[in-house]
């Protein structure tokens, strides 16, 4: 009995409609009907799922009974969904009743999309033919769909288009139905010189510009000469025009521009050196030369100036020194450095402090005073004696 049932599915032929024409949705049918353990509702489901396909091919006879891919695949992917989610519920009454329901929610999907498809998708052309590809709801196979031009010819009108002289125009004659066109039609623009609008032109006034898979072309540099009238017309390659337009293009001249005129001054006359007309180099040459001289003058006048200014001292703690106690004795800290005086001297400066060290070794305060070559404001030559200061000022650590 199950072998009779398979026999039945493979050979008796159903109604194709447009949703079934998918290979996909055939396949779930089938594998539905046999997934239910009863024979006897097997046969049911089939039933069902014949009527069912009955149904679809009326619902698409009544939308012109044809279908395109992208809204095939549109209605398949919902009703697939919809028929996921049917097998993936726990049903409760009868098997036949639920499949009655779920493949009438795919006719009502594929209605849905051939209402849209009709209405928008399958001649889109307001003006011009299109001969597009289709696939027929009842053999399920592809065939051409011709949409005649609604307004009866191809001559879709004429554009104006204003340009300036030296300046560009851009002429495109593309509207997105030319994409379901089969083949390869090329965009084929000539051109009629003169003021556009004027007469009328025949076939035989018109000039081939150029021929192309773009259906835009653009004029740069724009002369006086190149207005006219440009027609572009979208033909097949057995010479059949699917679309044509008429561009008037209209090319103004620029604005006269005002020369300006240069004023050239008359040249000395010959001879005479104290001219206001004297050349620049001429010029330059004086006053180069004071730049110079002053600029030397002043160069020796600083070197003057800081030959004779004091270099700076260096800190008291940084004095080289030595004591009578030992020569190796270390300055602890240092409270202060006067300078008294400081008299040029041959090899520098001599200066006289006051310093007051602390002798680390000794510990004591002790009271040097003498006087240092200062070679430079980094270098300090010469010694300190120290010695035993005042009584009032002496103070021994025990």
């Amino acid at each position: 009995m199950l072998l009779m049932l398979v026999s039945l599915l493979c050979c008796v032929p159903a109604s194709k409609g447009c949703l079934q024409c998918d290979r996909r949705i055939r396949l779930l049918h089938e594998d539905f009907i046999l997934s239910d353990p009863s024979v006897n509702n097997q046969i049911e489901l089939k039933k069902i799922c014949d009527y069912a396909y009955v149904t679809y091919r009326e619902t698409s006879q009544k939308r012109k009974g044809v279908i395109d891919p992208t809204t095939l695949y549109r209605a398949r992917t919902e009703y697939q969904s919809e028929f996921d989610r049917f097998l993936k519920t726990q049903h409760t009454g009868s098997i036949t009743f639920e499949a009655t329901q779920i493949m009438e929610k795919g006719r009502k999907i594929l209605e849905k999309h051939l209402d849209a498809f009709i209405h928008d998708g399958l001649c889109p052309n307001k003006c011009g033919l299109l001969n597009r590809r289709v696939m027929d709801c009842i053999s399920c196979r592809y065939k051409i769909y011709i949409c005649p031009s609604p307004t009866g010819q191809q001559d879709c009108g004429e554009y104006p288009v204003q340009a300036e002289e030296g300046g560009q125009a851009v002429l495109n004659c593309f509207l997105p139905w030319h994409r379901l066109l089969l083949g390869t039609p090329e965009y084929h623009y000539s051109w009629a010189p003169g003021e556009p609008g004027t007469k009328t032109l025949a076939e035989s006034d018109l000039k081939a510009l150029v021929v192309t898979a773009d259906s835009s072309v653009v004029l740069n540099q724009l002369h006086l000469d190149e207005q006219g009238t440009y027609r572009c017309s979208l033909q097949g390659r057995n010479g059949t025009n699917f679309y044509q337009v008429t561009f008037l293009l209209t090319v103004t001249r620029l604005p006269a521009q005002t020369h300006r005129h240069f004023i050239t001054l008359p040249s000395p006359p010959p001879g005479d050196n104290y001219s206001p007309f004297q050349t620049t180099e001429d010029l330059l040459v004086p006053v180069i030369a004071v730049v110079s001289a002053l600029s030397v003058a002043a160069s020796m006048g600083l070197t003057v100036v800081l030959g004779t200014v004091p270099p700076s001292w260096k800190q008291c703690e940084l004095l080289k020194y030595k004591t009578p106690q030992n020569d190796d004795d270390s300055v602890e800290s240092c409270e202060a450095a006067k300078e008294e005086e400081h008299t040029e001297h041959d090899r520098g400066w001599k200066i006289k402090f006051d310093v007051r060290v602390h002798i680390r070794s000794a510990g004591q305060t002790v009271y040097g005073r003498s006087a240092f070559d200062v070679v430079s404001p980094v270098e300090i030559r010469g010694e300190v004696a120290l010695a035993p200061p005042p009584s009032q000022l002496l103070s021994i650590n025990k």
